[in-house]
């Protein structure tokens, strides 16, 4: 049953102002993503959707609300996402960067339901670099709190994850599989709008993956985001993006770096 386009715009908007994530009237994924909340509040039938977002309207509730905005900025994941901005993490990027005390620090923006952190926390481990920071952000908490639980079923488990990494770092639990504790201790959660103050992050970092994040964004709130990641770079630090996407035409600061199978940029001549 299609949506009336007023229905689709008051989402669209209230995602818009909330995350600045522009759904671009995309009908289909308000339906999808919708659904399951129109039911959590008893709302039936071939119009349950369109019924449930003039509830939303009419009721005005903030906490409600947020579980839209939440349901709408929720991206889908796997592991070990095209494979080797992964793999060149310990063996291309790591070496070229100073030694510190702590070991290198890395920041996943927008890790959805952690697939991406936890993927990069085995990489290290595989590589035997044992000393380092992982900071994993998202800006819905939903997301975040199963993240952080590190629990996953039959089929999440099923796209991406190899079998040598299932059996080393991970055990069954609850009719799935569970990220083993020293893995799971190893990756920092926290919520962060990418738009707020980059301030509010503890710190720089030597490797930030903001991979199929800013597809999202609409070209002003690309290029301040990107501006915002610059801020966070450590000097020499690299910035990992999806295949798709690029600073170039929406932030000149960048340049590529050649490594094939990659999008990874840093800033021109080091600067930040």
């Amino acid at each position: 049953m299609s949506l009336p386009a007023r229905s689709v715009d008051y989402v669209a908007e209230l995602v818009r102002r909330a995350s600045a994530v522009e759904l671009d009237g995309k009908e289909y994924l308000v339906r999808a993503r919708l659904a399951p909340l129109a039911r959590a509040e008893g709302i039936r039938g071939r119009r349950a959707v369109e019924a449930y977002i003039d509830l939303l309207r009419e009721r005005k509730d903030e906490a409600q609300q947020e579980r839209v905005v939440e349901a709408m900025v929720t991206t889908e994941t796997s592991w070990f996402r095209d494979g080797e901005p992964f793999a060149v993490v310990p063996t291309a990027l790591l070496p070229t960067l100073p030694a510190r005390a702590g070991g290198p620090r890395l920041w996943s923006a927008g890790c959805s339901t952690g697939q991406e952190p936890y993927s990069l926390a085995m990489v290290l481990l595989d590589a035997g670099v044992s000393t380092f920071s992982l900071l994993a952000t998202d800006i819905s908490s939903a997301v975040l709190e199963r993240a952080q639980a590190g629990r996953y079923d039959a089929l999440e488990v099923s796209r991406g994850l190899p079998r040598q990494a299932r059996a080393r770092y991970f055990r069954r639990a609850d009719g799935g599989w569970r990220v083993r504790d020293e893995v799971r201790a190893r990756v920092d959660f926290r919520r962060h709008n990418l738009l707020g103050g980059a301030t509010s992050l503890p710190q720089t970092f030597d490797v930030v993956f903001l991979r199929h994040v800013l597809m999202y964004f609409d070209l002003p709130n690309r290029a301040l985001v990107l501006g915002r990641v610059r801020e966070r770079l450590a000097p020499g630090g690299f910035l990992v993006l999806g295949a798709a996407e690029t600073p170039l035409g929406v932030d000149e600061a960048w340049e590529r770096v050649p490594i094939r199978g990659t999008s990874i940029y840093q800033p021109i001549g080091g600067a930040r």
